[in-house]
């Protein structure tokens, strides 16, 4: 796959009160053409940070980032500002302009670019169908709900044809259902039109809905990086493991410490699967947790299972699950 963003040893430092904070600490990563990418962290990690600098809003202390064949770096002033017209951006709070009603709201970059009013007035018209807020042109934006909001947000951003689209937390101020509705008309403008969308959030659903692939970010470094499959699956870091699965959380009063976390399959879903080994083991165990998750538009189970002391009973288990090619991962410190 052709590489639309990429980014070398990006390391960010900030003066604040006379001491030097490291916010970025030599991230590196690659997001191909078209792809839709989460960058993952809990507050604070340097996600936001991350953001600006892939337009160079914020620009790296060492480092740099390619935008297809350019180096950011090596841009002046000018080559930037015609850049940035390549990289749109929405935000949590929408960004919008009170005084204007939602088509000059979405007219503005355009005018600003030196488009001419009609021409620009007819591009707004189109953006409004594709956000699906084709009755709402004269609107004001205080007459608009989050979600509406959102997608006027969404439209403003699509009005300079951009080939990356960058979200800054932007369904963190949404209900769930309007977050969902949010997500999926941009997981349709990804595919209708081939923008490479770069999300930021805190919350793994998200990234779960509608990311191929996702960095996790820790304390300003890049923690794990890969599909959200694969992280899902088999999470190898400690934050990824806090993400997907909350490994931090501590069951008390439990005998046995020996806990696994198990990941269903789509062959595997209609197998009762943990009563059939019971059942071969002539031994129960204790199921800690149970969720299923949307991967990407498949359901994806998952269980944290509390196996047997026996160490013969337990591998026993254990192997019989991975025959069944179920992911197998054991846990440490689960049970407290």
């Amino acid at each position: 796959m052709e590489s639309m963003i990429r980014v070398e040893n990006l390391t960010k430092t900030f003066q604040v009160k006379g001491e030097t904070v490291e916010a970025l600490k030599g991230v590196s990563l690659e997001i191909e053409k078209g792809d839709i990418y989460g960058i993952i962290g809990m507050s604070g990690a340097g996600k936001s940070t991350l953001v600006r600098c892939l337009n160079f809003l914020e620009k790296p202390t060492e480092g740099t980032v390619w935008i297809e064949d350019k180096d950011l770096s090596a841009l002046n002033d000018a080559g930037l500002r015609k850049m940035r017209t390549e990289i749109a951006m929405i935000f949590q709070h929408f960004n919008l302009l009170m005084q204007r009603n939602v088509l000059d709201n979405i007219c503005f970059p355009l005018e600003i670019t030196g488009h001419k009013k009609k021409e620009a007035r007819e591009r707004a018209k189109e953006l409004l169908e594709i956000v699906d807020l084709k009755d709402k042109a004269n609107a004001y934006p205080a007459q608009l709900s989050g979600g509406q909001k959102q997608r006027v947000a969404i439209a403003r951003a699509l009005a300079m044809n951009p080939k990356i689209l960058l979200c800054d937390e932007a369904t963190s101020a949404l209900d769930p259902t309007t977050t969902k509705s949010i997500l999926a008309l941009l997981k349709d403008i990804n595919k209708k039109y081939g923008i490479t969308i770069v999300i930021i959030t805190h919350e793994m659903r998200v990234v779960q809905e509608i990311c191929s692939h996702v960095a996790i970010i820790e304390k300003g470094e890049l923690a794990e990086n890969g599909t959200v499959e694969e992280v899902f699956a088999r999470p190898k870091s400690k934050a990824a493991k806090k993400l997907v699965f909350q490994g931090e959380q501590k069951v008390s009063r439990m005998d046995s410490k020996r806990c696994i976390r198990i990941v269903f399959t789509e062959n595997s879903s209609f197998e009762p699967v943990i009563a059939n080994m019971v059942l071969e083991c002539k031994a129960s165990v204790n199921i800690l947790m149970a969720d299923t998750k949307d991967i990407g538009g498949i359901a994806r189970g998952e269980m944290v299972l509390q196996l047997p002391e026996d160490e013969d009973t337990a591998r026993k288990m254990m192997e019989y699950l991975k025959e069944r090619n179920l992911t197998v991962e054991e846990l440490e410190d689960y049970v407290g």
